[in-house]
Protein backbone atom coordinates (compact mmCIF):
# COMPACT_ATOMS: atom_id res chain seq x y z
CA UNK A 1 0.00 0.00 0.00
CA UNK A 2 1.43 3.37 -0.97
CA UNK A 3 1.27 6.44 1.22
CA UNK A 4 -0.87 9.30 -0.02
CA UNK A 5 1.09 12.25 -1.34
CA UNK A 6 -0.01 15.68 -0.18
CA UNK A 7 0.84 18.33 -2.69
CA UNK A 8 1.50 21.95 -1.91
CA UNK A 9 -1.54 23.91 -3.02
CA UNK A 10 -1.32 27.46 -4.24
CA UNK A 11 -2.89 30.07 -2.01
CA UNK A 12 -4.15 33.18 -3.86
CA UNK A 13 -2.26 36.37 -2.96
CA UNK A 14 -5.36 37.94 -1.39
CA UNK A 15 -5.69 34.95 0.94
CA UNK A 16 -1.94 34.97 1.69
CA UNK A 17 -2.23 38.58 2.86
CA UNK A 18 -5.02 37.60 5.23
CA UNK A 19 -2.88 34.75 6.58
CA UNK A 20 -0.01 37.18 7.26
CA UNK A 21 -2.50 39.46 9.08
CA UNK A 22 -3.75 36.54 11.19
CA UNK A 23 -0.18 35.74 12.21
CA UNK A 24 0.49 39.37 13.09
CA UNK A 25 -2.74 39.79 15.09
CA UNK A 26 -2.20 36.45 16.84
CA UNK A 27 1.26 37.59 17.86
CA UNK A 28 -0.17 40.74 19.42
CA UNK A 29 -3.20 39.31 21.19
CA UNK A 30 -3.04 35.55 20.95
CA UNK A 31 -0.37 32.90 20.95
CA UNK A 32 2.08 31.71 18.28
CA UNK A 33 4.75 29.04 18.02
CA UNK A 34 7.58 29.81 15.61
CA UNK A 35 10.03 27.55 13.83
CA UNK A 36 9.63 24.08 12.42
CA UNK A 37 10.60 22.22 15.61
CA UNK A 38 8.07 24.09 17.77
CA UNK A 39 5.41 23.83 15.05
CA UNK A 40 5.94 20.06 14.81
CA UNK A 41 5.47 19.72 18.58
CA UNK A 42 2.16 21.62 18.70
CA UNK A 43 0.81 19.67 15.72
CA UNK A 44 1.67 16.37 17.40
CA UNK A 45 -0.08 17.54 20.57
CA UNK A 46 -3.08 18.87 18.63
CA UNK A 47 -2.66 22.30 20.25
CA UNK A 48 -2.97 24.49 17.16
CA UNK A 49 -5.71 25.76 14.90
CA UNK A 50 -3.65 26.79 11.85
CA UNK A 51 -0.18 26.05 10.46
CA UNK A 52 1.46 28.57 8.13
CA UNK A 53 4.42 27.56 5.96
CA UNK A 54 6.62 29.61 3.64
CA UNK A 55 6.89 28.49 0.02
CA UNK A 56 10.45 29.76 -0.46
CA UNK A 57 12.08 27.46 2.11
CA UNK A 58 15.24 25.82 0.84
CA UNK A 59 15.58 22.90 0.96
CA UNK A 60 11.85 22.16 0.83
CA UNK A 61 12.41 18.93 2.79
CA UNK A 62 12.57 21.07 5.94
CA UNK A 63 8.77 21.33 5.81
CA UNK A 64 7.92 18.11 3.96
CA UNK A 65 6.63 16.34 7.08
CA UNK A 66 4.30 19.14 8.23
CA UNK A 67 1.45 18.68 5.71
CA UNK A 68 1.42 14.95 6.47
CA UNK A 69 1.20 15.60 10.21
CA UNK A 70 -1.50 18.22 9.66
CA UNK A 71 -3.55 15.82 7.53
CA UNK A 72 -3.16 13.10 10.15
CA UNK A 73 -4.28 15.41 12.97
CA UNK A 74 -6.90 17.22 10.85
CA UNK A 75 -5.23 20.60 11.33
CA UNK A 76 -5.62 23.19 8.56
CA UNK A 77 -2.51 24.62 6.95
CA UNK A 78 -1.69 27.35 4.46
CA UNK A 79 1.28 28.46 2.42
CA UNK A 80 2.56 32.01 2.11
CA UNK A 81 5.10 33.16 -0.48
CA UNK A 82 7.93 34.57 1.66
CA UNK A 83 9.69 33.35 4.80
CA UNK A 84 10.96 36.90 5.44
CA UNK A 85 7.39 38.27 5.54
CA UNK A 86 6.28 35.35 7.70
CA UNK A 87 9.10 36.08 10.14
CA UNK A 88 8.18 39.77 10.24
CA UNK A 89 4.49 38.98 10.81
CA UNK A 90 5.50 36.64 13.65
CA UNK A 91 7.56 39.41 15.28
CA UNK A 92 10.97 38.02 14.41
CA UNK A 93 13.99 39.87 13.03
CA UNK A 94 14.79 36.91 10.79
CA UNK A 95 12.89 34.70 8.32
CA UNK A 96 10.95 31.71 9.59
CA UNK A 97 9.87 28.63 7.68
CA UNK A 98 6.72 27.94 9.66
CA UNK A 99 4.40 29.27 12.35
CA UNK A 100 1.60 27.69 14.37
CA UNK A 101 -1.36 29.80 15.46
CA UNK A 102 -2.18 28.35 18.88
CA UNK A 103 -4.62 31.11 19.86
CA UNK A 104 -5.81 33.57 17.22
CA UNK A 105 -6.77 36.22 19.77
CA UNK A 106 -8.25 39.23 17.98
CA UNK A 107 -7.85 37.44 14.64
CA UNK A 108 -10.40 34.73 15.52
CA UNK A 109 -13.16 36.02 13.26
CA UNK A 110 -10.76 36.62 10.35
CA UNK A 111 -9.29 33.16 10.84
CA UNK A 112 -12.71 31.50 10.66
CA UNK A 113 -13.23 33.03 7.21
CA UNK A 114 -9.75 32.07 6.03
CA UNK A 115 -10.19 28.48 7.22
CA UNK A 116 -13.37 28.22 5.17
CA UNK A 117 -11.54 29.53 2.08
CA UNK A 118 -8.69 27.04 2.65
CA UNK A 119 -11.16 24.16 2.84
CA UNK A 120 -12.54 25.17 -0.55
CA UNK A 121 -9.04 25.35 -2.07
CA UNK A 122 -8.10 21.86 -0.96
CA UNK A 123 -11.13 20.23 -2.60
Amino acid sequence: MTKPIYVRFEVPSELSEKVYQIVELSREGGKLRKGTNEVTKVIERGETSLIVMAEDVDPPEILAHLPLLCEEKNIPYAYVPKKTELGTAAGLDKPTASVAVVDAGRAKQMMDGVLEELRKLKK
